[in-house]
């Protein structure tokens, strides 16, 4: 299962305070809820939490049914008389599965980005998002804020990062203050981030889809993913599922199997030498030793390379 978080310490309000640098009540145009009908909201093209497990809709479901919506969604409105959900997919998903035709919300003024943040705030503090969609969804936030592309963000994290492994301190810049100050918000440390979830984007598919279902943490799925050998990977992975292998046996039968593979590699590779010496192919069968010899002249051009 993922590894539990770091509770947030302050409300969803005073975060909102804290990115947009004033009172979070001027954003809200509503701060009464009402109901409005259901086909009148629609989800944004991006959303924080992607992952939606069908179980655990149909549970929200029952809970709604026997008492109701007990916190209203928020929503922004469009200029198409309808309104895009902010915060509560999971809340909209289940309500559709009731088939309710009408919703509590809160309408939020808000641009696209600040929509965007309000979101992935909303979603931190709930501890809603499993690390990967944590990991991509605090890019987005420093995306949208300091208005570079993800590529250029990881870019910049690991550099910040190495400054100040090398300096001990990073100089000042409005970057590193804005970069600081959402990590702080989110409650992660930047330096963390960088080398335990920025790798989680280069997991291989089979572990990702693991991940996202929740069925292992963040740094079981990373030393998962050092194993180049996808059977290997699939099998350990599923002992570590049903054994609930820890960390530290994960990478103990790892180690192993690394050692196993090797030890089968130079099997093989003492089994072919001996053969050729044995056979002497270049007294006993010139031919097949002409083929041989193109054969080594090969692995020797690609050893060089």
């Amino acid at each position: 299962m993922a590894t539990k978080k770091t509770p947030l310490k302050t409300s969803l309000n005073d975060r909102i305070d804290t990115l947009f640098g004033g009172d979070s009540q001027n954003l809200q145009s509503s701060q009464e809820p009402f109901k409005v009908k259901i086909d009148l909201l629609t989800l944004p093209q991006y959303q924080p939490r992607q992952y939606f497990d069908e179980e655990s809709i149909s549970s929200l479901a029952q809970s709604i049914k026997a008492h109701g919506i007990l916190e209203p969604l928020l929503v922004r409105p469009l200029k198409d008389g309808k309104y895009e959900v902010v915060a509560g997919g999971r809340r909209y998903r289940a309500s559709q599965l009731l088939s309710l035709t009408e919703i509590p919300v809160i309408i939020l003024s808000l641009s696209d980005d600040e929509a965007l943040e309000i979101a992935i705030l909303e979603n931190l503090q709930r501890q809603d998002l499993n690390p990967l969609e944590e990991t991509e969804a605090v890019l987005r936030l420093l995306s949208a804020r300091l208005n570079q592309d993800i590529p250029n963000i990881v870019s910049l994290l690991y550099r910040l990062r190495n400054e100040s492994k090398v300096s001990g301190n990073v100089s000042p810049s409005s970057e590193k203050e804005i970069i600081e100050s959402i990590f702080e918000t989110v409650g992660i440390k930047p330096n963390s981030f960088v080398e335990t979830r920025l790798p989680l984007l280069k997991l291989p598919y089979d572990i990702l889809i693991i991940l996202q279902q929740g069925k292992i943490a963040y740094t079981k799925a990373i030393a998962l993913s050092k194993i180049k050998d996808e059977q290997l990977r699939e099998e350990l992975t599923q002992e570590a599922i049903k054994d609930n292998l820890s960390l530290r046996e994960i990478k103990a039968r790892i180690k192993e199997l690394t050692e196993e593979e090797k030890e089968t590699v130079e099997q093989k590779i003492d089994v072919t030498v001996k053969q050729i010496k044995k056979k002497k192919l270049w007294k006993n069968e010139p031919k097949k030793w002409k083929k041989v010899e193109q054969l080594l002249e090969k692995i020797n051009i690609l050893l060089d390379e």
